[in-house]
């Protein structure tokens, strides 16, 4: 039970990580930045220790993307193309939370080539939210199944000795300690416990 717990809480430490690194924001750049600031920019993001992965999307390219959805040539139809160059972000997963995004837009509105840091701030809290109640479900998942182990653990211990009590009996009529008459019951535990302990961690590996 509790392998099956530890498998539950990596495979949804896993999801976590994967959901939250998709989560990113758009550095939006002013028309007049240069490709040489852009480029140092993207650098600078690159070498942070918050950033996954950057993307540079230029004013052209958005354009092409943007027509290919509305089905529409927009530019024609206002005769320049509204949209400004950005740099796309993808965050790692400990920072994908709505603080640390704060601190950060705070960070790049202080630089002189970044117009505007755009990110739905909606979906941001909606996924750490969720993700919150999931740890909290799972946690509580996990203290009912420890629970259970032990009451289990508890009452095959009692029916052992139940069963062994008349063998019990007579050591101690002969003189036996407790320590002589424990120490069977410790070893046997021992060894079922290291051969289900290597049991559960094959079966994990296999399904990991």
């Amino acid at each position: 039970m509790l392998g099956i717990l530890m498998l539950l809480v990596f495979n949804a430490k896993r999801l976590s990580d994967f959901v939250k690194e998709n989560i990113g924001f758009s550095v939006i750049l002013h028309d007049d930045v240069r490709d040489v600031d852009a480029n140092f920019l993207r650098k600078t993001l690159d070498a942070s220790p918050y950033v996954r992965l950057t993307e540079f999307v230029s004013k052209e390219q958005a354009a092409r993307e943007l027509q290919e959805e509305l089905g529409e040539d927009f530019i024609g139809f206002l005769g320049y193309n509204p949209l400004s160059s950005s740099i796309e972000v993808r965050l790692n997963a400990e920072y994908a939370n709505p603080d640390s995004i704060r601190l950060i837009e705070d960070e790049l509105m202080a630089l002189r080539p970044v117009k505007e840091v755009f990110y739905q701030k909606s979906l941001v809290n909606l996924v750490n939210e969720n993700v919150r109640k999931i740890s909290a479900i799972i946690l509580l998942f996990g203290l009912l199944l420890f629970f259970i182990a032990i009451v289990l653990i508890n009452n095959t211990i009692r029916l052992s000795v139940y069963s062994k009590r008349f063998i019990i009996n007579t050591m101690k009529l002969v003189g036996a300690t407790w320590g002589f008459i424990r120490r069977p019951f410790i070893l046997k535990g021992m060894v079922h416990g290291f051969y289900a302990s290597m049991l559960a961690v094959a079966m994990l590996s296999g399904v990991i």
